[in-house]
């Protein structure tokens, strides 16, 4: 599938912009986590990214059929089964599919993290520039706020990746658009 496919596929099935956008900002993620950290190329890190951009891609319209809508769609297109196990396996808990592969295991790690980051980023003057560590974690403790951001799956995706999440948070701020 390639980049105008997708992004027409995204923008079809999602009408909600903040969905759009934490979609976009987890493709980021993946990306430059392909390139940097596993040493991807262009195409291969395409995949990541593409995993990362049509994860949430029915959660708008069907919510109740998660992962099921897009996972046929995406079938249907004979896209590679490596990026249709890492959306599956994005929510081990609720989709029954562990994340195995790294790219699954970095899906899960940054879906629900950068989420919570991002609503962090809202709340301050200067969005992500100058964001510090001890600020998100501060807001990981608060349970209170980004309510529906499952922290036991943030901290699951982390041991699973083998990755700390002081090492995941400072990825997410230092990949942010508005980081500085």
């Amino acid at each position: 599938m390639d980049r105008t496919s997708a992004e027409e596929l995204l923008t079809t099935w999602v009408r909600n912009d903040r969905l759009i956008l934490h979609m976009r900002q987890t493709a980021i993620l993946m990306k430059r986590w392909a390139q940097e950290r596993e040493g991807l190329d262009e195409g291969d890190a395409w995949r990541w990214e593409l995993a990362g951009l049509l994860h949430d891609a029915d959660w708008d319209q069907w919510p109740d059929q998660h992962c099921r809508r897009i996972i046929e769609e995406l079938e249907r297109r004979h896209i590679d089964p490596e990026i249709i196990r890492a959306i599956a396996s994005h929510g081990p808990v609720h989709f029954g599919v562990q994340p195995e592969s790294r790219m699954d295991k970095m899906l899960y790690a940054f879906d629900e993290l950068s989420g919570l980051i991002h609503a962090y980023s809202l709340m301050r003057p200067e969005g992500y520039a100058g964001m510090e560590i001890k600020g998100v974690r501060k807001r990981l403790k608060d349970k209170a706020f980004a309510a529906n951001v499952s922290r036991e799956d943030i901290n699951d995706a982390c041991n699973r990746a083998n990755i700390s999440l002081d090492e995941l948070i400072a990825f997410i701020i230092r990949h942010q658009p508005d980081a500085g």
